[in-house]
């Protein structure tokens, strides 16, 4: 079959910010032609088994384009922990990976750059939030400062949950969720309050 042939069975995906090689086999695109693609410049691959069009170009600030991409590789991947915090302003930490919850059963992919936490709620508190023109799914600002307590340490918790407070802190949600993934809250929002 001839490589044009091939490349227009990818099209949809080309125009998408990325694609894994289940999704070019289902076109039927083999694993040996994405990887002959990749060497010849005509796709770029991001991670094993992820690949997007060189000329694919985000309309996303810079320092959120790899997490775009990322998120649209991990199948039910939701951002939590130190991305989140910094997605909204409750962390000054920079990290030099995403972080990104899966279902506590399913099998962590082996992705450069990423932080992969199990969980066993993957429901509690998720959202979606728009950055450039992609959404992507992520706790939202009370999930995430109870995970903060939950996998992190109490001073960078204590801290987000200041800086929440300052900004709209939902106490009732907030309350919720701690006793839903049994955290006594109660102490820290008593710190933050006085």
């Amino acid at each position: 079959m001839k490589k044009t042939k091939l490349l227009s069975k990818l099209e949809d995906l080309l125009s998408s910010p990325s694609f894994t090689i289940k999704e070019a086999e289902d076109r039927g695109v083999s694993r040996e032609a994405l990887a002959r693609y990749a060497q010849e410049g005509k796709l770029e691959r991001i991670s094993p088994g992820v690949y997007c069009s060189p000329s694919h170009e985000l309309n996303v600030d810079f320092e959120w384009e790899d997490l775009i991409r990322i998120t649209f590789t991990v199948n039910h991947g939701v951002v939590c922990l130190i991305t989140a915090l910094s997605i909204y302003e409750l962390t000054e930490e920079i990290s030099r990976e995403f972080w990104l919850a899966i279902p506590h059963k399913q099998r962590a992919p082996k992705l450069d750059n990423v932080r992969i936490v199990r969980m066993r709620n993957m429901v509690t508190g998720v959202t979606t939030k728009k950055i450039g023109d992609y959404k992507i799914s992520i706790f939202d600002p009370e999930r995430t400062v109870i995970d903060t307590f939950r996998y992190l340490d109490k001073e960078l918790a204590i801290k987000a949950l200041k800086r929440l407070s300052q900004k709209k802190l939902n106490l009732k949600k907030i309350r919720e969720y701690s006793k839903i993934l049994k955290i006594n809250i109660d102490p820290y929002l008593l710190t933050v309050s006085t």
